[in-house]
């Protein structure tokens, strides 16, 4: 009669574990898939640079590595950003004519309570990447664009008011560095990787699960003796 009883319990206790074991390694794999998206377009990041190309996409050229040399214009776009170092600051956003067209340039970061250099007076040779950023977050702020104060970098709106074409070149080296503007290349640290601590997660889960049930069935026979 007691085999009877708790074939009920350790029954649902395996089977509860065994969901959540699959579902860890479930999670391994899709560490193992996203860290192979990670290696792909960190190569891709630090390839040889191209020419800006014609007609750009997204899709197709989404960190890809340019170089291209214009003058750099003298308004700049103020994108609020903090750094572990350095604290908050801004990103500078401004326009770079290469006298054929005219393009988005994050310049680097400045601290908060710097001023906005000037650009470099002649042209200046710029080595970065492509990239269309997605920070907007349902409880991001919407951009003040009359006091200069933005909270991510909107391409479509960012080019609307500097008139260039939506694309957006991200610094990594200049020709002729700025004084107190440090670039903030592309990198991967800012994708989103947390498959690990979802497996660990999961599989911690399942050792609590069997745990339960071991004290469970414990209590069970304990219980189950007492009455005898």
């Amino acid at each position: 009669m007691m085999r009877k009883r708790v074939l009920f319990p350790l029954i649902f206790g395996v089977a509860g574990v065994a969901v959540l074991l699959s579902l860890g390694w479930w999670q391994v794999e899709r560490l193992a898939w996203k860290e192979g998206i990670l290696a792909d377009i960190g190569a891709r990041i630090s390839a040889a640079p191209v020419e800006v190309p014609a007609k750009v996409s997204p899709e197709v050229d989404r960190y890809l590595p340019v170089e291209v040399t214009g003058r750099i214009g003298q308004e700049a776009l103020r994108v609020l950003v903090s750094q572990k170092q350095a604290g908050a600051g801004y990103r500078l956003i401004s326009a770079l004519d290469t006298g054929a067209r005219r393009v988005l340039l994050d310049r680097g970061f400045i601290n908060v309570a710097g001023d906005v250099p000037a650009p470099p007076e002649g042209p200046v040779m710029v080595t970065g990447n492509l990239h269309w950023p997605d920070e907007r977050l349902s409880s991001t702020p919407e951009n003040d664009v009359a006091g200069n104060m933005w909270f991510a970098r909107d391409i479509a709106q960012m080019a609307g008011v500097l008139d260039t074409e939506p694309v957006l070149v991200v610094t990594r080296e200049l020709s002729e560095p700025e004084r107190g503007v440090t670039p903030l290349p592309v990198d991967t640290g800012g994708i989103p990787n947390d498959h690990l601590s979802y497996a660990i997660t999961w599989f911690s889960l399942a050792a609590i699960w069997a745990a339960m049930t071991g004290v469970f069935i414990r209590r069970m026979r304990q219980a189950e003796k007492g009455k005898t």
